[in-house]
């Protein structure tokens, strides 16, 4: 079985598990929006955060998984930029219950998360402001939870460098854009990179996601309290990482 099967064996099993969370709180509601309705989630728990945030890491995952296979690996590594923090917010999110111990920084990240983008009220469309806890903080946080009470300078520092290689994708950097560049004349190649070395190092690094993503449901899984779906995960992640990784690190690199 090829690792993209396996993926697709990943993909479903999260979305199984999210399906599982999403009946274990209260439901979305229908929200009077103008002339018309929106659905949300009216309590504001932070389960009802951790279930959303986990259906769009699916989502998100779906679609590096096709941008990768159509060679779109520039795309495909902005949208990892996205997925890194959500999955930040779901392992911090999730400690703040698993630990008993909700900061003002875990306050103010439901306030900021569940606050309205527009005032059904207005009459002209204007965005609210929307503060957000900072990412510094929300890393802080989770390096104390790994790492104790002083945390690692060192794991900081890597997390960083990750987050501003990935956000020059994003944000469409100069050396990032040259990865487009090459081939038989050397051009730009904007209808994507398939069969490129480009796209098979893109590939490999997929992996990465694809596991964070299964770990991000084994930490909501504790947060729910929910011990044998905890290890009933846990024995996915480790036959995931059996059949596609060496030392944690994806079987497709070189």
């Amino acid at each position: 079985m090829t690792d993209m099967n396996l993926y697709e064996q990943a993909l479903e099993h999260m979305e199984r598990t999210v399906n599982v969370f999403s009946m274990r709180v209260p439901a979305p509601r229908r929200v009077q929006y103008k002339d018309s309705f929106v659905y949300r989630y009216v309590e504001k728990t932070v389960h009802q955060a951790l279930v959303q945030k986990l259906a769009r890491m699916v989502s998100g995952l779906h679609a590096a998984r096709l941008l990768l296979d159509a060679g779109f690996v520039q795309e495909q590594a902005a949208l990892q930029r996205i997925l890194d923090e959500i999955t930040e917010d779901i392992s911090f999110l999730s400690f703040s219950v698993i630990l008993g111990e909700s900061t003002p920084s875990h306050t103010r990240y439901l306030e900021d998360f569940f606050q309205e983008e527009f005032d059904p009220n207005d009459v002209a469309v204007s965005s609210k402001d929307r503060a957000m806890v900072p990412r510094k903080k929300i890393r802080a946080y989770l390096d104390r939870c790994v790492n104790g009470p002083k945390g690692s300078s060192k794991n900081l520092d890597a997390s960083r460098t990750v987050s501003k290689a990935y956000s020059g994708y994003v944000h469409a950097a100069s050396p990032q854009i040259m990865d487009m560049y090459g081939g038989a004349p050397p051009r730009f190649q904007m209808r994507g990179m398939h069969g490129t070395l480009r796209q098979a190092e893109h590939r490999a690094d997929l992996w990465n996601y694809f596991y964070r993503g299964i770990m991000a449901c084994c930490f909501t899984a504790k947060a729910f309290g929910d011990e044998e779906l905890f290890v009933s995960i846990r024995n996915f992640e480790a036959g995931f990482l059996r059949a596609t990784s060496s030392d944690y690190q994806s079987n497709e690199w070189p």
